[in-house]
């Protein structure tokens, strides 16, 4: 079972982090962890006029005065803050090493529409750089996790991640999907896809990895569905509503980086997320 004593909980008191202290707050309580609760200042801006009356609000005392509301809400549990002048995809995993967290849950995703598409979201940053398993806490009703989606390649990071969530909703169904991209040849009419040669590679490889450790033992035999990852995962996604849907980072060899289909899935999660590294 994976182990999770110390969690990190980022929050930029917006609507986007609204859940973040209710699942770090459920899951610290569900494991006898504590709470790290962090927030990076923005930058400092300069005033507008020379002409402004009245003092510029301080962001340190406002988000002193933020933590001091998030630790009350949580009486019965050993929570810690730190504040940092720093960008966060630089301060969390900085932070999370120090405090050797198991696992960092994040907000949601702001979206650019412009910038997105020329660089790494904050998200994703973070993500890359951390060494702990992230969680973006979606759903703002904290319940435990009942349902279990895991969008899986067969590589490590994808057991990895399925590990992760065994230990953050021991009591839940686990289900995993496998989407299977073929090429025009095994496509035509009188080609029967599931003898296909890229169908037994396929099944090859979930022989493999159902061997792997870890594991949930309460995992279904992974699904595997010819088709494009976004449409199966999706078709999946509706069909059997998961409370958390978990992934491996990267397919490759590459582990700091991220996949293409973790990065889409990061910017609009369906429900929770959770993305984790191989060991």
């Amino acid at each position: 079972m994976y182990p999770l004593r110390t969690i990190l909980a980022a929050t930029d008191f917006t609507p986007r982090s609204r859940a973040v202290a209710g699942r770090a707050a459920a899951l610290a309580r569900q494991h006898g962890a504590r709470i790290v609760i962090v927030h990076a200042l923005p930058p400092r801006k300069r005033p507008v006029s020379r002409l402004r009356l009245g003092k510029l609000p301080d962001p340190m005392a406002r988000a002193e005065a933020e933590l001091a509301k998030l630790r009350e809400s949580l009486p019965d549990l050993p929570v810690e803050c730190q504040i940092a002048a720093e960008k966060p995809h630089l301060l969390i995993p900085r932070i999370a090493q120090e405090i050797d967290a198991d696992l960092i849950v994040l907000g949601l995703h702001l979206a650019r529409r412009v910038l997105d598409t020329m660089r790494l979201t904050t998200l994703e940053r973070i993500t890359r750089a951390a060494t702990c398993p992230v969680l973006i806490a979606h759903s703002p009703e904290i319940q435990p996790y009942r349902r279990v989606l895991g969008a899986v390649t067969f590589a490590p990071s994808s057991a990895k991640a399925l590990e992760v969530a065994q230990g953050l909703a021991p009591d839940a169904e686990f289900h995993a999907i496998h989407a299977v991209q073929l090429p025009l040849s095994a496509k035509l009419p009188l080609v029967d896809v599931m003898t296909c040669a890229e169908m037994k590679e396929a099944e090859m490889q979930r022989k493999a990895f159902m061997a792997l450790k870890g594991l949930p033992a309460a995992l279904h035999m992974p699904e595997i569905v010819p088709g494009g990852v976004h449409e199966v995962l999706q078709f999946r996604i509706a069909e059997l509503q998961p409370d958390l849907v978990v992934i491996g980072s990267n397919s490759g060899r590459d582990t700091t980086s991220l996949g293409n289909y973790a990065r889409d899935l990061m910017r609009a999660p369906p429900t929770d997320m959770l993305v984790a590294k191989p060991d």
